[in-house]
């Protein structure tokens, strides 16, 4: 067991501010010097991009349908298991999951999953002492929750913020750590998929110098770590081991190199995911699609993320000598996994949101076309065939989160995966496509719900 002090920061709503608050409480904790371990929950890329620039240290996602909820506690006090104390930021409202008749794999339930201590931001514009009837109705709607502060956020001035923090304390009895003002200065940049990722150019260290300043003079630090360490010890999950499979294999004289494309246009990748294709035995060679030439030499196997290729369309077209590199490298057999922007960028062209379209390396036929309409959910998938990566009729839980869809597909390549009914989709329908050495699909796999992924992806780069 670990002594680990922790705390969720939760809302009612989405867009209270959690992000922001999160972020920069990240950035003063790290500035006392303290190690502080960041946690996402949900399936999100973006938001764990600001906390782990705020923390100096990488931000794992916690999600209670992508992977087992049983593991989730030992998995936070694993990856926290050096820290002073581990922050997790929740995902849109506090007891808003996956559906609406209960609360899986939302906020709430990490927050109970972990015994973490809940602390609500609370957007009060528009509100005084109704803000009080609100914290109490989500301190009392599941008593198994430990809800012990909240923070007032968005205030129209000091007199406003006072009045409200009366209201809760008073009537609702749950102490608030500190306030902050409407102020337009501090909201972070939007665009189709959310917030705009740290991988991209940007005053990243001045907005959180200033975010770091603000919570400093806002926020009663003290009072927070005294909650926090109120939390109960937690059993961490061991680490992921080399399996033996891998260190047998007749080739396996060195440890086989994964590429794996990260830079500004493909940055959706999940630190667990790569935790486990390290722990299988494979060295992973980073590479950026839109500024290398070639791909990491001694290559074996090719992992195209998700991301923002629209965005980079142009850049990453004009590349040729990467694009040729890559596609001698499919026609030469290595195995090839896409997601999401990684399809994208298989696929023979990228039409951006302006309607202007750029070749990119045509290995699947047709385009991505940019739409107005946003795809987004959780899916349950089985592979269809045997191929280097699934098995037939093996399932998996993951998600799916893009703007674009895939026009003049043919017909005739075979899909990856059923995708089974949902309440989006009521008939099982066909995703992503198995063709030679190359898989890609729309849906993003947290391969800690499936680990033999990780192994089979380093055989295969292995032959």
């Amino acid at each position: 067991m670990i002594t680990l002090p922790r705390l969720l920061l939760a809302a009612p709503m989405s867009g209270s501010g959690k992000t922001t608050i999160t972020a920069g409480l990240l950035a003063a904790l790290r500035a006392r010097g303290l190690q502080v371990a960041p946690f996402k929950c949900g399936p999100d890329y973006i938001d764990p991009s600001y906390h782990a620039l705020a923390a100096e240290r990488p931000c794992h996602n916690l999600d209670a349908w992508l992977v087992p909820p049983s593991e989730l506690a030992g998995i936070m006090a694993r990856r926290a298991a050096d820290a002073d104390l581990a922050l997790i930021e929740g995902v849109m409202g506090l007891f808003d999951g996956v559906a609406g008749y209960d609360d899986l794999a939302s906020s709430a339930h990490i927050a109970r999953l972990t015994a973490t201590p809940v602390v609500v931001v609370l957007d009060i514009r528009s509100m005084a002492r109704t803000a009080a009837a609100l914290v109490a109705g989500l301190r009392d709607f599941d008593p198994r929750l430990n809800l012990v502060g909240v923070i007032i956020n968005r205030a129209g001035s000091p007199r406003h913020a006072r009045m409200v923090q009366e209201a809760i304390e008073t009537s609702a009895g749950v102490p608030v750590l500190g306030s902050f003002l409407r102020d337009e200065a501090i909201t972070l940049p939007e665009r189709h998929l959310g917030l705009v990722p740290t991988a991209e150019a940007g005053h990243w260290q001045a907005w959180m110098h200033d975010m770091r300043a603000r919570i400093e003079a806002n926020l009663d630090l003290d009072r927070l770590l005294q909650l926090a360490a109120q939390a109960p010890p937690l059993a961490p999950m061991p680490s992921p081991t080399r399996p033996a499979a891998t260190l047998e294999h007749p080739k396996a004289t060195a440890a086989p190199s994964i590429a794996i494309a990260r830079d500004a246009a493909f940055s959706f990748l999940y630190e667990e995911n790569l935790d486990l294709l390290r722990a299988a035995g494979a060295q992973l060679r980073f590479f950026s699609p839109l500024h290398d030439t070639a791909l990491p030499a001694g290559s074996g196997a090719l992992y195209l993320g998700g991301g923002f290729p629209e965005l980079y369309a142009a850049q990453l077209s004009a590349n040729t000598p990467l694009l040729d590199a890559i596609r001698t490298a499919a026609a030469q057999g290595m195995p090839i996994y896409a997601e999401c922007g990684g399809l994208m960028y298989l696929t023979e062209a990228v039409v951006d949101q302006q309607g202007q379209s750029y070749p990119m390396l045509g290995l699947l036929a047709g385009r991505s076309i940019m739409t107005p309409r946003l795809t987004l959910g959780y899916r349950t998938v089985s592979a269809v065939s045997d191929n280097w990566l699934w098995r037939a009729g093996e399932s998996v839980r993951g998600h799916e989160f893009h703007y674009s869809t895939w026009e003049a597909r043919p017909p005739e390549l075979a899909p990856l995966y059923t995708c089974h009914p949902d309440r989006m989709r009521p008939q099982a329908s066909p995703e992503g496509v198995c063709q030679d050495n190359i898989l890609a699909s729309y849906v993003h796999i947290h391969w800690l719900a499936y680990p033999q992924l990780a192994e089979r992806f380093v055989a295969a780069a292995l032959d």
